[in-house]
């Protein structure tokens, strides 16, 4: 099936007693079986079955055999949030002394945990610039276990040359992790970009409607874990082959860190992806608009979005995402107080956190999501004191327009 219609008919058919085609929420703790035998069997790994929803539950589980449809991989497991399905795949391969090569420019929340959580255990992150492929292949060392990239960075609008970097983490056998929330799996498919391991916010545009917080990691089967020097992957690869590091996250990373899903928030999600496509289309639509627009406002001093034809990233987004360049941009005012007085003029767009709503979002994130670093830090990392942050939503864009207009001139 094309992602489109796994989207909506991949991981369930239909009740088959009542006939009933939405996946049920099965928001049960545990489970019960006829046997002890047969219980054993399950935690024994010789029989299929869900024990604990803390391990598996069948709502997720249908949400991760979507997912892992539409996007082309080995398997899938969903998490609580998107944070949950970073720090799963890290807390699963990485080990004190090894280090992650990155860009700037990513999502504030990844950051921190990399040099803060990470620090600490002595696992050290690299940051160079997501737009340069030399800057990955000169950061890597005989201590590299990770090359982590988003396929456009946010709050920076960069779009890294993901072939490249999927390229250069193989030379170094080192997995080649993406997170492709912005993107989502109508923009590219991770398996297609070269990705060995995907993650997702599926809080964002695949719920879409700000409604539940998920995450979900989905192995593409790319990565050779029997020749990797994870040694607890490499060990289980012996018996699960390309399922290694998904029966380790499993049963031993997910399982004790206790980071799974709600039913009803797998739910939710489920929900979200069979509009995914036709969301994602006029997410995209009215960004480029948007873009376009501001970019002739007197009072815009500048806008990054990588859709624009005038982009120094207009050939990748063509050449990786089939020309859409997403939904979030950025654009600079004069200076931090007129960027908050144009926040507080908005009537349509919401002061909100999140991204990928149906709503179109606007967000100071200087003073918000990076309030924790410097002015020099935020600088690096794209992010200024005049810098406006807007996830655009499906609203119809006239009344967007209107809404920038009068926020813009007062």
């Amino acid at each position: 099936m094309q992602p489109s219609t796994a989207a909506i008919h991949a991981g369930y058919d239909r009740n088959p007693v009542t006939g009933a085609t939405a996946v049920p929420i099965y928001q049960s703790a545990s489970y019960a079986f006829d046997s002890a035998e047969e219980l054993a069997d399950i935690f024994a790994g010789r029989a299929p079955g869900h024990v604990y929803s803390r391990i598996s539950n069948p709502t997720t589980h249908a949400l991760e055999q979507r997912l892992n449809a539409m996007e082309g991989g080995v398997g899938c497991i969903a998490t609580a949030s998107g944070m949950a399905a970073i720090a799963s795949v890290c807390l699963a391969l990485l080990r004190p002394g090894d280090e992650i090569v990155a860009p700037r420019g990513i999502f504030g929340g990844t950051v921190s945990f990399f040099q803060h959580v990470l620090g600490n255990f002595r696992i050290r992150s690299v940051f160079v610039d997501a737009a340069d492929a030399q800057a990955f292949r000169n950061a890597v060392t005989t201590n590299t276990r990770m090359i982590f990239a988003e396929t456009i960075t946010n709050p920076s609008m960069d779009v890294p040359d993901v072939a490249a970097l999927s390229g250069i983490a193989g030379e170094a056998n080192a997995p080649f992790v993406l997170d492709a929330t912005v993107t989502t799996p109508v923009l590219a498919r991770g398996v297609d970009l070269g990705a060995d391991i995907l993650v997702h916010s599926t809080t964002k545009f695949i719920n879409g409607h700000g409604t539940a917080i998920g995450g979900a990691i989905i192995d593409t089967g790319r990565y050779d874990w029997s020749a990797s020097p994870f040694t607890e992957v490499n060990e289980l690869a012996r018996k699960a082959g390309p399922m290694a590091l998904l029966a380790y996250l499993r049963n031993r990373i997910c399982r004790d860190l206790g980071g799974c899903p709600a039913p009803q928030n797998s739910f939710l999600m489920l929900q979200g992806l069979e509009t995914l496509h036709a969301r994602m289309r006029i997410h995209c639509d009215n960004a480029l608009r948007l873009a376009s627009y501001l970019q002739q406002h007197a009072a815009v001093r500048r806008v990054r979005y990588p859709g624009l034809p005038d982009s120094p990233y207009a050939e990748r987004v063509k050449r990786q995402f089939g020309g859409a360049g997403g939904a979030i941009l950025t654009f600079d005012l004069a200076d931090r107080a007129a960027a908050f007085a144009c926040l507080n003029r908005f009537r349509l767009a919401k002061r909100m956190t999140n991204l990928g709503d149906a709503r179109t979002l606007v967000l100071h994130p200087a003073s918000t999501i990076f309030a924790e670093y410097a002015a020099d830090e935020r600088k690096a990392l794209g992010v200024g004191d005049e810098t406006i942050r807007v996830a655009v939503g499906i609203e119809d864009f006239t009344d967007l327009q209107e809404d920038f207009e009068q926020a813009l001139t007062g």
